[in-house]
């Protein structure tokens, strides 16, 4: 059953009538571009078919209740609070990604109460941005049962993501919120996040005889963590230091110089950050014209800068790009923030089970929880299903 039917459903059960409407929002898959974002630069990401749906309907008493279904159809509830009462600090746990949402929206005019239902297949914890597609879900829920337009999507990425930032306290950038809200089918989504202009890039690996092959590792990661925050915090005293408004600004042919000038610990964070927007420019050169087999290097080049300079990488992320590329990967690497989650790995098709094989014999050797396997296919964006 899909997550817009497993969303009606519970909702119909909880409240004893249908909803008025149900909204989703999809999880996403960055090719390239990881810490980026925050630092002014380029993302390259596209979106999944794995969907977070949101049942709403409005309720008269100016309160939020909020609802999610978990794949057995058990239910958890958050206590319902007024949307007048909605601070940060007021709802801890998962009931702080809506509720967060609605306290931004609450400041642009959206103060009625709702009933929402939450229900969706993005694994969690797996650097797919189940909690981004949740949040997009449930603004475009919450705009839609107020009658109020959903078309400026970056603005509406921008409210998701000081939901998080300030209501939720996960210093995210803003490549997660505009992927779900933005992202097409059959494209990436090439975006500069300083000035949001954005391409539309055609992706259809199958066409090249390629996939994109996601492993999730199982190993938990969560952007609430203090390794997210210093890293940004890092990037921002380096760009301070180098008197540049981000590190977008520093200019790849001058790395060394601006290297030069900073501490020790702050250099291989800038060094990252100014390599990946540049493997972010050449994997979309080569996607235009039509060479998507040669980003592979990209890809390789990516990963051992997150695992050796940005320190983001974990075992089991290593271990699976390893395995991958062992059996026949034209590369790979680590996605999402880092510490745990998701890898990708370019693969020819006549290679997938090849691959998948290795990644499972490379976990099991070491005891660990078996992976996750799963081809990417870029995806439709978020919407109204009803």
């Amino acid at each position: 059953m899909s997550p817009a039917r497993r969303a009606v459903a519970a909702f119909t059960r909880l409240h004893g009538a249908e909803p008025l409407g149900v909204w989703s929002a999809p999880g996403r898959v960055n090719l390239i571009g990881e810490h980026t974002d925050y630092n002014d630069g380029f993302v390259l990401p596209f979106a999944l078919p794995h969907r977070t749906a949101v049942a709403a309907s409005p309720r008269d008493d100016g309160r939020l209740h909020v609802a999610t279904v978990g794949d057995g159809g058990t239910v958890q509830q958050m206590s319902p609070i007024a949307v007048a009462d909605l601070e940060p600090g007021a709802v801890r746990g998962w009931a702080a990604y809506p509720a967060g949402v609605a306290w931004v929206l609450r400041a642009q005019g959206v103060t009625g109460g709702a009933n929402l239902v939450i229900a969706g297949d993005v694994p969690t914890g797996a650097g797919l941005s189940s909690s981004h597609a949740m949040e997009c879900a449930v603004a475009l829920a919450l705009l839609g049962l107020a009658d109020r337009p959903a078309d400026d999507l970056p603005r509406i990425a921008r409210w998701v993501q000081r939901a998080e930032n300030e209501f939720v306290g996960a210093p995210t950038g803003l490549l997660d919120q505009t992927a779900s809200l933005c992202c097409t089918e059959s494209h990436v989504l090439f975006l500069d996040v300083r000035s949001f202009e954005a391409e539309q890039v055609p992706f259809d690996a199958a066409e090249h005889g390629l996939e994109v092959l996601v492993v999730d590792t199982r190993a938990s990661h969560s952007h609430t963590d203090g390794g997210y925050g210093a890293r940004r915090a890092g990037c921002e005293k380096a760009a301070s230091i180098l008197g540049v408004p981000a590190l977008r600004d520093v200019d790849v042919g001058g790395l060394a110089d601006s290297l030069a000038g900073l501490p020790e610990d702050l250099r291989p964070l800038v060094r990252h950050v100014v390599t990946e927007n540049e493997r972010v420019l050449e994997s979309v050169g080569l996607l235009r014209a039509g060479r998507l087999a040669e980003a592979g290097p990209l890809l390789d080049a990516s990963h051992a800068s997150l695992r050796d300079d940005y320190k983001v990488s974990a075992p089991e992320l290593d271990v699976a790009v390893d395995a991958a590329k062992a059996a026949g990967a034209l590369g790979a690497r680590m996605i999402g923030g880092g510490f745990g989650g998701s890898a990708i790995a370019l693969v020819p098709v006549e290679r997938h089970d090849d691959v998948v094989q290795r990644v499972l014999a490379a976990f099991a050797e070491r005891g660990w929880t078996t992976p996750r396997t799963f081809t990417a296919v870029p995806s439709a964006g978020a919407g109204r299903d009803r």
